[in-house]
């Protein structure tokens, strides 16, 4: 019994706890939040982008400004993360909660301001500063967290690899996936949510975070509740800041991947909006409308088959088959969204007359610019109803290239007309479609009227037969505007409207998205 006291306790068979041993498994964790941070990033940037093309107009002004502040905050704040000092895991949980809270609230945040903030464009930046400051800290952190795991060259390269990766993924899924079924609101609380999960897994699965993880869990729990709350209601939310943007009731509205679409009504009308901007009234549409189409047509009484570029509404198709001569009408339309609405909604139904379901009509939904370089059929007439030139990829549809490929789709004696935006509010745009149409071999009439919704608009007949000076001819029953004399009074232009010298709108060049960027820029919001 001595010997057994001097020799001390048994030792146990049960080693004692020490330090837990480190998990091989959690440096690819990381690396798997660096392709997750990198998505949440880039998706904020184009949040920001496309808000402001909505909200400030529809301009590669916006995006190109946003993308290069937002890159710019994000060098700020790579610069910014040597200060940060003590237990990186904890500054990055930090990080990651401030991401999904300020990059998660910022659509909600900007549409709910818009009406009411003295300067929209102050908050916007600066909401986009203070998210791409945060997510310029979130690589460089990592790095250095990661930096004993991993040799330098290795580091770099996972690193970069993952991040590019996540990048690639938010350029696919946003347009195809995110803006479609989820909008911009809900898209932004998603990936805010996103940003709080990585932080909530970094918090449990790191051994270091102990000592804080009833406090920063708390605060991940309260952030995930709130955007959760947001989520739900972010249908009302969004109707409530368009009810504020928008005169009227909105009845319909709808994010498609190439447009925001929204549907007014009040006693006396119906309103269609694109991107924030007006696209027409029915209470002086067929004003618009018969402007853009008979003009042509009365010259054309051998016309048989037309195409149609734009003009989704079916408002235009709807005038064209008022001519029954006309045996194949073809629409070409990019948004899908926007043709099936006018298809199916009874409101709209009445409005078009139903035009987009006659059997004469063909609904094409693709890229104008590149169908009409693939199409081989030749057409009698053709009208060209798109959206104003506001940024680059419409900004194509007007130039010299594309009227060019147009020409050659017209049998010999055809004509088309091009809608033009407003000869006196947008001088230098008007004139510039004209000197490019001019430009391409074609003979042009401009003519213009006034629309109650739009002020005084524009349009340009062009064809390759310089004998024509629009010659009156046999006008359809029933018109509520257009005459033989109001096409008549319609190709005289005021002082205050007439020609002025333009540059021809080139691909190379995009002279007319200049141009409507310093006529319209005054009256935007």
């Amino acid at each position: 019994m001595a010997e057994l006291l001097e020799a001390g306790p048994a030792p146990s068979l049960t080693a004692a706890p020490g330090p837990p041993a480190p998990d091989a498994r959690l440096p690819g964790l990381l690396l798997a939040a660096v392709a997750v941070i990198a998505t949440c990033g880039l998706i904020y940037e184009l949040i920001a982008g496309t808000l402001a093309s909505y909200l400030l107009g529809d301009s590669v002004t916006q995006f190109s400004t946003i993308i290069g502040a937002y890159l710019f905050a994000m060098g700020i704040g790579s610069w910014l993360s040597k200060f940060l000092d003590g237990p990186l895991l904890r500054w990055f949980i930090r990080l990651e909660i401030l991401v999904g809270i300020v990059g998660g609230c910022m659509a909600p945040l900007l549409f709910l301001s818009f009406e009411y903030v003295a300067s929209f464009r102050l908050l916007l930046y600066t909401l986009v500063g203070l998210t791409g400051i945060l997510v310029g800290l979130e690589i460089p952190l990592l790095m250095r967290i990661l930096e004993h795991r991993y040799p330098f060259k290795d580091l770099v390269a996972r690193v970069f690899t993952f991040d590019y990766i996540g990048a690639l993924l938010a350029s696919l899924i946003f347009p195809l996936v995110l803006v479609p079924q989820l909008g911009l609101i809900r898209t932004s609380l998603v990936f805010g949510a996103l940003n709080l999960a990585v932080a909530a897994v970094v918090l449990v699965r790191f051994p270091e975070t102990r000592p804080y993880r009833r406090r920063f869990g708390a605060g991940i729990a309260a952030a995930l509740l709130g955007l959760g709350v947001l989520f739900v209601f972010a249908n009302k939310l969004l109707a409530y800041t368009e009810t504020l943007a928008f005169q009227g009731q909105v009845i319909y509205s709808k994010s498609t991947p190439y447009q925001r679409i929204v549907l007014t009504r009040n006693p006396r009308e119906l309103r269609l909006f694109l991107n924030g901007n007006l696209q027409f009234s029915s209470a002086d549409e067929y004003r618009y409308h018969e402007a853009l189409v008979h003009p042509l047509l009365q010259a054309l009484p051998q016309a048989r088959r037309v195409l149609v570029l734009g003009g989704g509404d079916g408002l235009a198709v709807r005038e064209l088959l008022k001519y029954k001569q006309l045996q194949s009408i073809r629409l070409v339309d990019l948004d899908p969204g926007m043709t099936e609405l006018f298809q199916h909604n009874e409101l709209l139904l009445a409005l078009n007359k139903g035009s987009l379901n006659n059997p004469k009509v063909q609904v094409l939904n693709a890229d104008a610019y590149q169908w009409v370089r693939q199409d081989t059929t030749r057409y009698d007439a053709i009208i060209v109803d798109f959206p104003d030139p506001g940024n680059y990829s419409i900004g194509k549809l007007y130039s010299a290239a594309f009227y060019t490929a147009l020409a050659k789709r017209l049998v010999p004696g055809g004509r088309m007309v091009v809608q033009s935006t407003s000869p006196y509010l947008a001088r230098q745009s008007f004139w510039c479609v004209a000197h490019t149409l001019a430009a391409v071999g074609l003979h042009t009439i401009p003519y213009h009227l006034y629309v109650p919704s739009f002020g005084e608009w524009g349009y340009v007949l062009a064809g390759p037969d310089t004998h024509w000076r629009g010659d009156a001819g046999p006008l359809p029953a029933g018109l509520r505007y257009i005459t033989p004399a109001t096409i008549h009074d319609m190709l005289r232009f005021p002082p205050d409207m007439s020609e002025i010298p333009t540059e021809v709108n080139q691909l190379n060049n995009q002279a007319l998205v200049r141009y409507f960027e310093e006529d319209w820029g005054p009256y935007v919001h």
